[in-house]
C-alpha cells in the first residue's frame, strides 16, 4: 500500500505544488483546506498533471472536531505537512488577532489530532521572517531568531516553538522548513500562484499588472542599503521548494533524523532585489511592466538570503531552477488562467 500523507493547505500555491511531486513519488494524498485563500478546481488541475485526484476534505482547521474527523475518516495517514495558515506580512500588521487565531489554533489542532492518532512525523512550513533582519548574510540554520517584524513571522517562530517542545516529550519527529520567497510555478501552467482578491505577494501583483488587471506594481522603497535601494530575497522556485518537502518526509518515513526536531533553510543562496525581478521578468517575457517606486512597507525587511549548505548536503536537496525559468513559469501561468 502507498503511504498516506496529509497535506493542510494542499490547495495553495506552494501546497497543491507539493501535492504534485507527492504523488508522482507515489504517495497518497489527502488535502484539508478551507479555501479561505484558494480554489476547489486546483484538486481537478493537480488530477490533470498527475492522473490521479488527491482525497479533499474541506475542512476549518481552527475547528478541532473537524480535524480529528479528518484523522478519523483516514486512519492510516502516516505523516503530515502543515502548510495551512494566513500569511501576508502587511495584513498581519493590520490584523494580528486574526493571524494568531488562525495560525496557532490550526496547527495545535492538528498537533493534538496526530497525538490521539498516532501519527508521528510532522514537516512544517516555517518560514525566513523568523530570523528578522539577520546581523550576517547569508542565513543559516544556527543564525539566531529575531524579534519578528510582523504578526506572520512571530506566529511562525511561535509554531516552530510548539511544535519543537511537542516533539520533545511525545513519539513525534518534526522537521521545520524555514523557506525563502517561493515564485514560480508548474511548467504545466495547470497550477500557480492564485490569491482571491487583491495580490500581498510581488509576483502575482506583477504578473497581473503585466496582463492588465492591475494598473500599476508597486515597489515598496528604494531607499534600503542595497545595489539599487530596494529590498533583496532570495526568490526559489516552487517547484524546487515543493520536493523538498517530500524529501524531508521520505527522510522522517526512513528514520534518518538525528534529532526529534531539525531545521532546515530551503533556498537558493543568491539574493536578488525588487528590480532584478521586474528585470528578469521583462527580459525573458519581452513586456514591459508599469511600476512605480512608492514609501517601505511596515513589516518588511531589508535583505536577506539563505546558506543552504546544511540542507544540500543532509537532505541532498537542491534547488536546480533559475530566476529566468521562476520568471517565465509565472507568467505562463497568468497567461493560462486568463485564457481559461
Amino acid at each position: 500500500m502507498n503511504k498516506r500523507i496529509l497535506v493542510t493547505g494542499g490547495t495553495g500555491f506552494i501546497g497543491s505544488h507539493t501535492v504534485v511531486e507527492l504523488q508522482q513519488k507515489g504517495f497518497d494524498v489527502v488535502i484539508a483546506d478551507n479555501l479561505s485563500n484558494s480554489f476547489e478546481e486546483v484538486v481537478d488541475r493537480i488530477a490533470k498533471i498527475t492522473g490521479v485526484r488527491p482525497d479533499f476534505e474541506k475542512t476549518e482547521l481552527k475547528d478541532a472536531s473537524q480535524v480529528n474527523a479528518i484523522f478519523d475518516k483516514y486512519p492510516d495517514i502516516q505523516g503530515v505537512i502543515h502548510f495551512a495558515a494566513s500569511k501576508a506580512v502587511g495584513e498581519s500588521v493590520q490584523k494580528p488577532l486574526m493571524y494568531y487565531h488562525n495560525n496557532l489554533t490550526s496547527l495545535m489542532n492538528v498537533l493534538d489530532a496526530m497525538l490521539s492518532h498516532n501519527v508521528h512525523h510532522i514537516v512544517f512550513s516555517s518560514s525566513c521572517t523568523v530570523y528578522g533582519q539577520p546581523d550576517k548574510l547569508p542565513v543559516s540554520e544556527s543564525s539566531p531568531r529575531k524579534k519578528a517584524l510582523s504578526p506572520y513571522g512571530n506566529t511562525k517562530a511561535m509554531c516552530e516553538d510548539i511544535i519543537t517542545d511537542v516533539a520533545k516529550v511525545n513519539d513525534m519527529d518534526a522537521i521545520l522548513l524555514r523557506y525563502f520567497n517561493p515564485i514560480g510555478a508548474h511548467e504545466s501552467g495547470l497550477i500557480g500562484e492564485y490569491p482571491q482578491g487583491v495580490p500581498n505577494n510581488l509576483i502575482p501583483y506583477l504578473t497581473q499588472t503585466a496582463a492588465g488587471i492591475r494598473k500599476c506594481l508597486s515597489v515598496y522603497g528604494n531607499d534600503y542599503n542595497t545595489p539599487d535601494g530596494t529590498g533583496i530575497r532570495d526568490y526559489i522556485h516552487v517547484v524546487d521548494l515543493a520536493k523538498a518537502h517530500v524529501v524531508a518526509i521520505e527522510r522522517m518515513l526512513d528514520n534518518k533524523c538525528k534529532s526529534k526536531t531539525e531545521i532546515f533553510n530551503i533556498g537558493t543562496g543568491h539574493g536578488y532585489s525588487v528590480l532584478d525581478i521586474i528585470n528578469s521578468f521583462e527580459k525573458v517575457n519581452d513586456i514591459k511592466i508599469n511600476y512605480q517606486i512608492v514609501g517601505r512597507r511596515e513589516g518588511d525587511i531589508e535583505q536577506v538570503w539563505a546558506d543552504t549548505t546544511y540542507a544540500n548536503n543532509e537532505l541532498g536537496w537542491k534547488a536546480e531552477r533559475d530566476l529566468d525559468d521562476m520568471m517565465l513559469t509565472s507568467w505562463n501561468w497568468e497567461k493560462s488562467r486568463i485564457e481559461n
